[in-house]
């Protein structure tokens, strides 16, 4: 019996920049219509304009971390300029920055979230490593003859 083999060209490489700016803003990294969720930080299945399969990614637990590293930054910076200015209560650090920090996290998670999914998407990570359906220049496999 003899098998018949495929070969793959080295398939073209994405787009990063657009795949993550498409997916911050919460659109699919492939095509850019569809959206990447179907609720706050749930990522679809499947885009709803193209089909590419979105249920490969590895978020996990990176999106928050960077997310309060990010906002860490811009809050104590602020909590330090407002102690160095006004010198207020500490009842008044707590209303002013918990809720400023609450509300700049849950603001900034679903997209730093997109942009992961969008960079895994991009460099192919995690099984998005398929055939790139919105590549007409990527070419299909041909099976090589087999050896006589």
């Amino acid at each position: 019996m003899v098998e018949e083999a495929t070969t793959f060209s080295e398939p073209t490489a994405r787009d990063v920049t657009l795949a993550v700016r498409r997916a911050t803003f919460g659109k699919c990294p492939a095509c850019g219509n569809g959206k990447l969720y179907r609720k706050y930080l749930k990522v679809a299945d499947n885009c709803s304009a193209c089909g590419e399969e979105l249920h490969h990614h590895r978020a996990d637990d990176a999106p928050p971390y960077f997310t309060i590293l990010i906002a860490g930054h811009f809050i104590v910076a602020g909590v330090m300029m407002v102690e160095e200015r006004f010198q207020p209560d500490y009842w008044i650090h707590l209303a002013i920055w918990l809720p400023l920090t609450m509300g700049l996290c849950l603001w900034m998670l679903p997209r730093v979230k997109g942009a992961l999914v969008g960079l895994q998407w991009a460099l192919r990570m995690h099984g998005f490593g398929g055939r790139d359906i919105h590549d007409p220049a990527e070419p299909t496999p041909e099976p090589i003859a087999p050896a006589q």
